[in-house]
């Protein structure tokens, strides 16, 4: 298992200070080394803020302030920044000028709560999808966005993270090597949950007892592990060839519903300060197993959304049709609302649209975190 962010999140003041930078981000590399002198490898850190809309005044001041926190979390070394999200639809075209204007920044927005839908940001965040993914030839641009629906803040992982609050940080981890470790312990699902549980505590308690320890050194609030199962781009820590150690099947056959299940049930009822999704995690791109059981045809959008209605976070690094459009990306964004408060869970909707690239192509990015795969069907 790996940390793969340690998240700061905190209140931005403006003017913008560099101190203020400072001090975060080096709280935030602290705790890194702490977590490295203790074995682990830590992939990144990054910060979030409250949501963009509180301290937004126009375009122009928003570009400006997002290139200026590149600069200091670039001189701070600190990975990526995340300045949150927004509820307001008139504020969403402006999201294509910020995240222009950066290469580690994120930002998201909130198309519902646990109650209703805010039909004209979907559309508008529909429209914004299109429009981000022709900033570069691959559509990469939609990596640093997503649509959230039911998130609430403090999650560690990007891109939902946001904050509210005193400045606190969280813990996101990779995890999906312990699951195949428990799963082939247990060869058979009845026994599934009991070796996965006992994996993921023996190892969070350990993480939680240091995180505890940096929060009492230095005097900043502790949010918890959000111990939702993160994938591995390594063939030996897929989460998806973890499900068929089970004897189920493929992933993707009948029966991948139940581990999904299984593993959500597990991971819930951990005795850990939890924060975030604290669910299971299928991104395409961002597992081996999962992209190749995508070349493999053995699973489509549908079968994503029935596995989120047990145990994900929604749609994530999604490869889509260049000109897949805008009526289409709403509609599905309906769907993942309607889903999300139906079951009041939080999901979010990472889609990525790839210029001029059909259904069955194969995507061609060159990032060490993405395994490329087949563009979907929508």
């Amino acid at each position: 298992m790996k940390i793969r962010t340690i998240t700061t999140g905190f209140n931005l003041r403006l003017p913008l200070k560099e101190e203020q930078i400072r001090r975060i981000a080096h709280f935030t590399n602290n705790a890194r080394k702490i977590f490295e002198n203790k074995g682990y490898t830590v992939q990144t850190v990054r910060l979030a803020t409250q949501p963009w809309e509180e301290y937004f005044k126009s375009k122009n001041q928003i570009v400006t302030l997002v290139k200026e926190l590149e600069d200091l979390t670039h001189k701070y070394n600190v990975e990526y920044f995340n300045i949150g999200t927004t509820i307001n639809p008139k504020h969403i075209p402006v999201i294509y000028d910020t995240l222009g204007s950066t290469s580690n920044g994120f930002c998201t927005v909130l198309i519902s709560d646990d109650k209703q839908i805010n039909y004209e940001a979907a559309r508008q965040t529909a429209k914004l999808m299109r429009k981000l993914s022709r900033i570069s030839e691959d559509g990469f641009a939609n990596l640093r966005f997503a649509a959230l629906f039911n998130t609430k803040p403090g999650s560690p992982f990007y891109p939902a993270a946001y904050h509210k609050g005193p400045t606190s940080f969280a813990i996101g981890t990779e995890n999906s090597d312990l699951v195949r470790k428990a799963f082939s312990k247990a060869k058979h699902i009845e026994r599934a949950g009991l070796h996965l549980k006992r994996i993921l505590t023996d190892e969070y308690k350990r993480i939680e007892r240091i995180a505890i320890q940096i929060s009492k050194k230095e005097t900043v609030r502790y949010g918890g592990i959000d111990v939702s199962i993160a994938t591995s781009v390594n063939p030996d820590e897929s989460i998806a060839y973890a499900f068929e150690r089970l004897g189920l099947g493929k992933f993707g056959e009948v029966g991948t519903l139940a581990v999904a299940g299984t593993i959500t049930e597990t991971v819930r009822n951990l005795d850990i300060k939890k924060c975030g999704y604290s669910g299971l995690m299928l991104p395409v791109l961002e597992d081996y197993g999962l992209a190749m059981r995508n070349i493999d045809g053995m699973y489509n959008l549908a079968n994503l959304l029935l596995y989120s209605s047990v145990c994900g976070t929604g749609l994530d690094t999604i490869p889509l049709p260049g000109d897949v459009s805008e009526k289409k990306l709403y509609a599905l964004l309906l769907d993942i609302a309607s889903l999300s408060i139906r079951l009041n869970k939080p999901l979010s909707a990472r889609l990525m649209p790839v210029p001029n690239k059909k259904v069955g192509e194969m995507t061609e990015y060159d990032f060490e975190y993405f395994v490329n795969s087949r563009i979907m069907k929508i």
